[in-house]
């Protein structure tokens, strides 16, 4: 579905598509973010849309640089009328669909509307054919989509491999990095040394995210080392099954839940530790977070996020899938050299800020011109390599 340009000096029009959610968090916020940025810096290149499907109140009402459409459905047929007439009315260049799923079934929906469409993978999509209808869109997607997609995005090196692997097309996988966030608080000074050891998590209390696992962790940790504290940090479904397992394992007086749903710097600047207990990522925004504070991490070697941010041992160390002694022992390991740990906290602070939004746009921006056949844009790209590798 091949369109050529009828001027090559207009600017590329993008609709980023965010499907119905109940909260706005990872994909939500890092698509806000990324079309910010687009907006602004690459204006002579770019006319970027976001069509939101679902009512967040950090949308509506609110100021962006981007163009704003709020479609909210009363179903799911409601919704598919939506998406193609937005798609349609807006002479678009670019669709940018997050996920293996709602990709499919939006590109569907389209048919025979002239346009094209990024997949822009997020998570594991090894992980998520969790049910029929899920796989009958993963085979429309192998057999029917992929052929006809001008790019598919990926967050990690590794999910692209794993994806290429998995759904062997000629399309081109390009890696577009999601940004890091960037707090007013700097690495913290070293704390007080008689107050506890502290490790802490951030994120969705779903299954995805390992809670149960790092609850079990920390017991084991307690059984050898005493007076340590772990901070909780999220909420989601998973709610009540966590705190029935924190009193069951005895944790009560040790594991602490709290929320803060617009920052985790507060937390993150109080602690010393950081535990990824994630059974499988896209890549994971909580570690980077994490770093920016200079809080070392230890995580599961998961597919796909974690050893892609992990690649020395200043910033953390990466344990295999299932291996608790061994993350049990890496935990002992940080608990027992917290003080001399902070050596590398600028360092930790220093590495992740290569994914600083102010330079993995530059990354973005190239993908989207590329994709829509431009040679080369009026604006200026800087920033043209990133690299996962530490300096």
């Amino acid at each position: 579905m091949a369109i050529k340009r009828a001027m090559s000096d207009e600017k590329t029009r993008v609709l980023y598509i965010v499907p119905p959610t109940r909260s706005f968090a990872g994909i939500e916020r890092v698509t806000d973010s990324i079309c910010s940025a687009l907006a602004i810096q690459y204006e002579q290149d770019l006319e970027v849309s976001v069509l939101y499907t679902s009512p967040f109140e950090q949308i509506i009402g609110q100021s962006r640089p981007y163009d704003v459409i709020l479609s909210f459905s009363s179903g799911r047929l409601d919704l598919l009328r939506r998406v193609r007439r937005t798609v349609a009315d807006g002479q678009f260049d670019l669709v940018v669909v997050p996920q293996v799923e709602p990709t499919a079934v939006f590109w569907l929906c389209c048919l025979g509307i002239q346009r094209r469409f990024v997949l822009y993978l997020h998570g594991n999509p090894r992980l998520e054919r969790r049910s029929f209808k899920a796989s009958l869109l993963f085979e429309a997607m192998r057999f029917l989509v992929l052929p006809q997609l001008a790019r598919v995005f990926g967050t990690s090196p590794r999910q692209l491999d794993a994806f290429r692997a998995d759904y062997p097309s000629k399309v081109e996988c390009v890696w577009v990095p999601n940004p890091v966030r960037s707090f007013d608080m700097v690495v913290p000074a070293p704390t007080d040394a008689d107050r506890p050891v502290r490790f802490v998590t951030v994120g969705r209390f779903a299954y995805q995210k390992g809670y149960d696992i790092l609850l079990h962790a920390f017991a084991a940790f307690c059984e050898k080392r005493g007076g340590a504290e772990l901070v909780l940090v999220g909420y989601g479904e998973e709610g009540p099954t966590i705190r029935a397992l924190i009193d069951e394992l005895g944790l009560a007086g040790r594991v602490t839940i709290e929320h803060y749903p617009d920052s985790p710097a507060l937390p993150l600047s109080r602690c010393d530790i950081y535990l990824s207990g994630a059974r499988w990522e896209g890549w994971s925004l909580a570690i980077c977070e994490a770093l920016r504070f200079g809080l070392p991490v230890v995580a599961f070697d998961c597919e796909f996020g974690p050893s892609d941010i992990i690649r020395d041992e200043r910033i953390g160390r990466l344990v295999a899938l299932g291996d608790m002694a061994g993350f049990v022992a890496a935990m002992i390991h940080y608990h027992d050299n917290v003080a001399s740990e902070r050596r590398h906290a600028q360092y930790r602070a220093d590495y992740i800020d290569r994914f600083s939004l102010d330079k993995v746009v530059h990354a973005h921006a190239r993908a989207l011109l590329a994709a829509d056949g431009r040679v080369g844009p009026q604006t200026h790209i800087a920033g043209n390599s990133l690299s996962i590798e530490p300096a």
